[in-house]
């Protein structure tokens, strides 16, 4: 099955930039190899991140988008946490909400295509 999601950083400030969002990349990708999902398309923003992944149908996604919100968030803050405090009031990373949408096989490319041009003009 393959899930769009979308979740924005706490307050939507800029802070997914340079190495963070280097980090990001690389802990989101460990996270999906170590819970046996893949991450199809991924695309970043300095505010948000947008992702289309493909798992089976035991997983569930909440559990999927609390492992890769609270792991990124445990080890960016621990890496990056003076930075990133400084930007978020309430030392958290994440807004508790987040946005997912089930694809089918008729709109993938339509949604990795979304995914792709999602960058700030």
């Amino acid at each position: 099955m393959q899930y769009h999601i979308v979740w924005c950083v706490k307050y939507r400030r800029y802070v997914l930039n340079g190495q963070v969002a280097t980090n990001l990349k690389e802990l989101l990708t460990q996270i999906s190899k170590d819970n046996g999902f893949q991450i199809l398309e991924m695309n970043m923003e300095e505010d948000y991140i947008r992702m289309l992944i493909n798992c089976t149908p035991q997983h569930y996604i909440p559990n999927i988008i609390k492992a890769m919100k609270g792991v990124s968030a445990r080890l960016l803050m621990k890496e990056f946490g003076d930075d990133l405090r400084s930007k978020l009031w309430s030392g958290h990373l994440w807004n508790p909400s987040y946005f997912v949408a089930t694809v089918s096989e008729n709109t993938e490319e339509q949604i990795i295509e979304y995914i792709r041009s999602q960058k700030r003009k």
